[in-house]
Formats: C-alpha cells, sequence, structure tokens
C-alpha cells in the first residue's frame, strides 16, 4: 500500500518523503524562530548628579536583591 517514487535513481516511499517533509518543516521553523532565548533584565536608569551617586545606588541595589533572595530562601 505504499507508493514508490524514483528520485535520484532511488526507489523511495511515500512515508519517508511525508517524514522527510514535515521533519524539514519543524526543524526549519524551530530554527527560524531562534530557539530559546535569555530574557534581558532591563533597569530604568539612573538619574544621579555624580558618578559616586550612581555607584552608591547599584551598590545598594545589588545589595538589596542579595538580601530579598535570602529570604526567599527562609519562607515557611
Amino acid at each position: 500500500m505504499v507508493v514508490y517514487y524514483e528520485l535520484f535513481g532511488q526507489k523511495v516511499g511515500s512515508h519517508v518523503l511525508s517524514i522527510a517533509t514535515l521533519s524539514t518543516m519543524f526543524v526549519g521553523t524551530w530554527a527560524l524562530s531562534g530557539g530559546s532565548k535569555k530574557a534581558v533584565e532591563k533597569t530604568p536608569p539612573i538619574q544621579a548628579s555624580s558618578k559616586d551617586e550612581e555607584n552608591f545606588i547599584q551598590e545598594f541595589l545589588k545589595n538589596a536583591e542579595a538580601e530579598d533572595k535570602g529570604k526567599a530562601g527562609a519562607k515557611h
């Protein structure tokens, strides 16, 4: 019940052609979609009057995030 086609001098079954077509479509779609992308974490711009103030704010935010992560693991 399989129809055979002759491609490049070889006999190929219709089921092999359908599997190859579907595989090519799915893999091609996945490859063109770029796979999985990492989420880029954007923060609003820091509008500080000096470089020292900007560094202080960045350090404060890092410490606050580290503190939040520490508390998140201690939930009951």
